[in-house]
């Protein structure tokens, strides 16, 4: 008998709300066992972030190493990567990793509060180390911008920004459209030539917003860990998100941007 592994590879949030500790509680919430890789270890609260922290590159190899050595994964989320080294660290791993498992890769790059986390230069290594090694790249509007070159105005500008990330290497996208607010939050998924997926949610007004990305990323590796086809992990994860999203609205966490409420109706940790 196994626990359904799940491994994440992130920065921490001392605040708790996103990073390592979203995505631990995520796991733990559907079902699944988390391990973690920490690549950056972050000073932040509901306020912002105040410091980033490297992790040294021989710590971070050596914490990947340990996991797939023992406790092996059947899925991987991929989240902050701040530096070049650690895309090389990571690729080297996953191409000796034999396993043929799904790796959700959420690229993070700005903090809800505007702080920058990762390095210019990583952005290449990304596209051109990781893009070809993942199953799904989940890009906030913000990150879609970035990774594909082009503004972001209206669902539209969206297919035409995950057209170009799948363009540069991408087996699939999930470009979220959260950040263009109005009554209907639209997604959309492009898996290779296939035509593009529009998927709808409605818009849920809190002001406890902070570590979604986390955890939809977290949600979609859970979902494919425990068997589900990658659109389905999308629609079950973006049901997940909604729940927890609408659990946590009323909650006051600190002065700012508060947390999701990760465990809105937890699941027992599923044994097979």
């Amino acid at each position: 008998m196994n626990y359904i592994q799940v491994l994440t590879i992130a920065g921490s949030d001392s605040g708790g709300g996103a990073g390592i500790q979203a995505d631990l509680k995520t796991f733990s919430a559907l079902g699944c066992f988390g391990t973690s890789v920490i690549t950056a270890v972050t000073a932040q609260n509901t306020l912002g972030v105040r410091s980033v922290h490297g992790i040294p590159i021989a710590i971070i190899k050596d914490q990947l190493q340990a996991v797939l050595d023992d406790i092996k994964p059947v899925a991987i989320k991929i989240g902050m990567i701040n530096r070049a080294a650690v895309v090389d660290v990571i690729e080297t791993e996953l191409k000796k990793y034999t396993a043929d498992i799904p790796v959700i890769l959420d690229p993070v790059m700005v903090a809800t509060s505007g702080h920058k986390l990762i390095a210019p230069d990583t952005v290449e290594q990304l596209i051109n180390k990781l893009f070809p090694l993942v199953s799904l790249v989940t890009p906030n509007i913000d990150e879609a911008v970035i990774l594909a070159g082009q503004p972001i105005h209206d669902l539209k500008d969206m297919i035409a920004a995950g057209k170009k990330i799948i363009d540069k290497g991408a087996k699939a996208v999930l470009v979220k459209g959260g950040h263009l607010i109005g009554p209907i939050i639209y997604d959309v998924f492009i898996c290779g030539s296939d035509a593009p997926v529009t998927l709808e949610s409605t818009f849920i007004a809190s002001q406890n917003l902070h570590g979604t990305g986390c955890t939809l990323s977290s949600a979609i590796a859970a979902e494919m860990a425990k068997g589900k086809t990658l659109l389905n992990a999308i629609k079950n994860a973006k049901d997940y998100i909604s729940r927890a999203l609408q659990a946590g609205s009323d909650v006051k966490t600190g002065k700012g941007n508060g947390p999701l409420n990760h465990f809105f109706k937890p699941l027992k940790l599923i044994i097979q």
